[in-house]
């Protein structure tokens, strides 16, 4: 007998026992035909129905709610069994069921789950969850708000994910929970005082180790994201960079514009990004991920920097140091911060001070974590470098080239993702960072090329960050790293070509620059900020950005001239792989290809 079969012939006096056994092997049954899994689940629907909310005659009693649902839910993975489900009935019925069995908390999120797998399987059916016949998307706000555990949480964000990915579908309903308020929510009263508020209560969880609260966290942020990029794109709104304004009618970009009415989501975003516990050896996953993914669209200013970097005095020369707990050696090579020529002080535990802030105002009920009003104690800029800094030693080890195939093997056994993925949404942080706050730019570009830095031997050569960043200036596979690593350079000197030249050496950034439109080393400026000789007070070769030896009038030895030439063909061979010189103006390519090279 199939189980269709089987359920189809049970009846309101079934035994309970056979009921639910037959439940049971429903749940864990193999795929079935399309046909018998339609019915089958219209079936059980219907008897949910009939018992939960009509209260009339059914095979089911409530007790057997939980089982189920199960069944359904199992038979909902497939798209045909989902078809069935994202029907405006099935879908009223699934929502209403989930607010009917709310003391019963594994029945109600059993069909919440139904519904979240329906809408990631369906995609009209997302649409027809905020219709008006089911107003599933403002019961699912009220859900959020009402949400005392992780799982709860996680499955009220991942429906209302599901339902505002695409502003073209959901346009009405994101304006209206932006602006909204409601006398029985937190803060001002809108989703955003609720997320705020949920936010803060899942680091308190996820420092405590509860269970889904990781997920719970990763869910909500991908909710926050769609707001924070959507909403701006709806509603009259801000344009954050003036000097960009084009045509009216051109397309918003994320980003680009601000509204005021997502404000209050910065704080406790900050304090996520400051306080989640990083994972080893790449601290670059989620939550933090789609944490930086949000921050990204947030504008960095002066009204909010208090916010993004604390209100306490900053050093500008001491290196931020990693704060994980765990060390971020890379198992392929040493200390992360080899070979840095800065003076180490004993860490600031600035960043330490607001965990521990977090995690003993967090030790309250999971729904009742207090949120502070007060400015950020912590610097986002810090954090940032030290992320990055982590990061780049775990994937680029060492002094290896970033196009080594043993990199792009570490970044797939991290997930079967590319460099460009992982790290390109931090560097764009930083560089909004660079562009928004003078005082960050400062120490951010300090920490980087301090004043002390030894520059006797290749910046590009160095086995610390400044080495992997300058050695991604000329990756071939790392494309978009590469680009959002230039830009982040560039911005740290002041958006100005001399100046960048100066920090790191035209031959290191000559491809980058290339790509700006400067296609010859910049002339050097009074105006440049970068310094023209070491803290000693020795030159600065412009080209390679270290230090330039006195030129000797004495004739060279033939082996002094043949080690000047391979340096030559070390720099002509670097400008061309970046782009700077095209292979035909090459000297040493022409005079091989002329045979003037034995």
């Amino acid at each position: 007998m199939s189980v269709l079969q089987e359920y189809s012939s049970l009846s309101s006096s079934s035994p309970r026992a056979t009921i639910s056994h037959t439940l049971q092997s429903i749940a864990g049954a193999p795929p079935i035909n399309p046909p018998s899994c339609k019915a089958l689940i219209q079936l059980i629907i219907d008897d949910l129905q009939a018992v939960i909310i009509d209260g009339s005659p059914s095979r089911l009693i409530r007790d057997d709610a939980l089982s189920a649902l199960s069944a359904v839910k199992g038979l909902g993975k497939i798209p045909h069994g989902a078809q069935v489900l994202a029907s405006i009935p099935n879908l009223k019925c699934l929502m209403t069921l989930a607010i009917k069995l709310e003391t019963a908390s594994d029945a109600s999120n059993e069909a919440l789950k139904c519904v979240a797998n329906t809408l990631l399987l369906s995609e009209p059916a997302r649409t027809r969850l905020l219709s008006q016949e089911i107003d599933g998307g403002n019961i699912c706000v009220d859900l959020l708000q009402k949400s005392a555990t992780p799982e709860s949480t996680f499955l009220s964000s991942r429906i209302l994910f599901l339902c505002t990915a695409s502003p073209h579908q959901s346009a009405s309903f994101i304006e209206s929970i932006v602006e909204t308020k409601h006398t029985h929510f937190p803060g001002n009263g809108t989703i955003i005082d609720v997320i705020a508020l949920k936010l803060d209560g899942l680091i308190a969880s996820m420092q405590a180790g509860i269970k889904m609260s990781r997920d719970a966290m990763t869910d909500l942020l991908k909710l926050t994201f769609n707001l924070l990029v959507h909403y701006p794109k709806l509603a009259p709104s801000e344009l954050q960079y003036p000097a960009l304004a084009g045509s009216p009618d051109d397309p918003k970009v994320m980003g680009d514009f601000w509204n005021s009415r997502l404000e209050g989501i910065l704080p406790p975003l900050v304090r996520a990004f400051q306080t989640i516990p990083l994972s080893s050896p790449n601290p670059l996953t989620s939550p933090l991920t789609h944490i930086i993914h949000s921050l990204i669209t947030i504008p960095v200013d002066a009204s909010s920097r208090a916010i993004w970097f604390g209100t306490r005095p900053h050093s500008h020369s001491t290196t931020p140091q990693p704060s994980s707990p765990k060390s971020a050696t890379s198992p392929l090579t040493g200390s992360s911060h080899d070979n840095q020529s800065t003076p180490k002080e004993p860490k600031a535990r600035h960043i330490e001070r607001a965990i521990s802030s977090v995690i003993s105002a967090g030790r309250r009920s999971f729904g009742r974590s207090p949120r502070s009003e007060s400015p950020s104690a912590a610097d986002c800029a810090s954090r940032a470098y030290e992320l990055l800094d982590m990061t780049l030693a775990h994937f680029l080890p060492g002094d290896i080239d970033p196009d080594d195939p043993a990199v792009r093997d570490l970044c797939k056994i991290d997930g079967d993702t590319s460099l460009d993925e992982i790290v390109c949404p931090l560097v764009v942080l930083i560089t909004r960072f660079c562009l928004g706050d003078d005082d960050a730019k400062t120490r951010i570009r300090q920490w980087l090329v301090p004043e002390n830095l030894d520059r006797t031997h290749p910046l590009e050569r160095r086995g610390d960050l400044l080495g992997r960043c300058l050695r991604l200036l000329a990756s071939v596979y790392h494309s978009r790293l590469k680009d959002s690593m230039g830009e982040m350079l560039y911005a740290m000197c002041d958006s100005n070509a001399t100046t960048l030249a100066g920090y790191f050496g035209y031959g290191n950034v000559a491809g980058f620059l290339f790509h700006k439109g400067v296609v010859s080393a910049p002339p050097v400026s009074a105006v440049s900020g970068a310094p023209p000789t070491t803290a000693s007070g020795l030159p600065i070769n412009p080209i390679t950005g270290t230090i330039e030896h006195p030129t000797e009038t004495i004739d060279m030895t033939d082996e002094e001239k043949e080690h000047e030439a391979e340096k030559l063909f070390v720099l002509f061979d670097r400008l061309e792989k970046t782009g700077a010189l095209p292979p035909s103006q090459n000297p040493y390519r022409k005079a091989f290809q002329e045979g003037k090279m034995g």
